[in-house]
């Protein structure tokens, strides 16, 4: 029987800033314009919008777990426990706490849509589910073709952090943005960071990640690329409001992350990297978003 601390750990918990760091970033941009107090409906929804992310990367996590674990392609295995490839638990409860995790997070997709009243966001929410399923599920998983990268960002950046600026503030401004593309870079480095390390296994299990299509140093390259992007809009945002120098408190994670990378880390040492840049990540849009909401100019 599956224990509980093996189910916590097959929802990878350490994954979970990329599901808070973009509702942090969208409420900050949704209360930087105000001038008001929020009320108890805008904390409703970005709490909904809370619940929403974290129910779909549990769901995803437990997708990849099922649908890589069928495959085979866990059998050789760097990275935390796969409750289906180490035989811990059965393909088909894997499956379903997936679907479950989905069930949740529609669910409250769908409260969060009626306070919002933009029924349209409903066909956003299941592509959401349906990107979340086909990563790695499915007859052709887009993450096995190298386009894992793409969708994080579009899916935990653009989606993310504008869908929760939109449903609580009501529109999309500049900022939004600027820091849906700050989370989207940030995010998409963690996963080339899971790939970097998983480049030996993946290419004999036919898994063609971008790591693999673009190799370790290229891979290395676009990890770098990706982490300096926050903190470069840092700086553009700092320009006119000066509070939000505050994300560059993020370096304190980012640089010991950057110097394994550089440092030709691979294997078991790029473990500390997902975590570094997770930590990264969810500084940066905790200190971003608590300087839109509270300082002005």
């Amino acid at each position: 029987m599956t224990s509980v601390a093996q189910w916590v750990e097959g929802a990878r918990p350490r994954t979970l800033p990329n599901a808070i760091a973009p509702v942090l970033a969208g409420w900050g941009a949704a209360a930087a314009p105000r001038t008001s107090n929020w009320g108890a409906s805008d904390w409703a929804r970005a709490l909904l919008a809370l619940v929403v992310a974290l129910a779909l990367v549990i769901g995803v996590n437990y997708a990849n777990d099922y649908s890589d674990g069928i495959r085979g392609t866990d059998a050789v295995r760097l990275g935390p426990m796969r409750l289906v490839g180490s035989g811990a638990a059965a393909p088909a409860a894997v499956r379903t706490a997936a679907l479950i995790s989905f069930a949740v997070a529609g669910t409250a997709g769908l409260t969060l849509i009626a306070l919002a009243g933009r029924w349209w966001l409903l066909a956003l929410g299941a592509a959401c589910i349906a990107g979340a399923w086909c990563y790695t599920g499915g007859r052709r998983p887009y993450g096995y073709a190298g386009f894992g990268e793409l969708a994080v960002f579009v899916f935990f950046g653009l989606v993310a952090v504008l869908g929760t600026q939109y449903v609580v503030g009501g529109r999309i401004t500049v900022i939004g943005c600027l820091a849906a593309v700050a989370v989207g870079a940030m995010s998409a480095a963690v996963l080339v960071a899971n790939n970097l390390r998983d480049i030996p296994s993946d290419g004999v299990a036919a898994k063609r990640t971008l790591a693999v299509r673009l190799g370790e140093h290229r891979t290395r390259m676009l990890y770098t690329a990706l982490v300096a992007v926050p903190f470069a809009v840092t700086l553009g945002l700092a320009t006119t409001r000066w509070a939000t120098l505050a994300g560059l408190l993020a370096l304190v994670f980012a640089v010991p992350a950057l110097r394994r990378v550089g440092g030709e880390a691979r294997g078991p040492e790029l473990i500390p990297v997902l975590r570094d840049t997770a930590l990264a990540l969810l500084v940066w849009a905790s200190a971003t978003a608590v300087a839109l909401a509270l300082v002005r100019g």
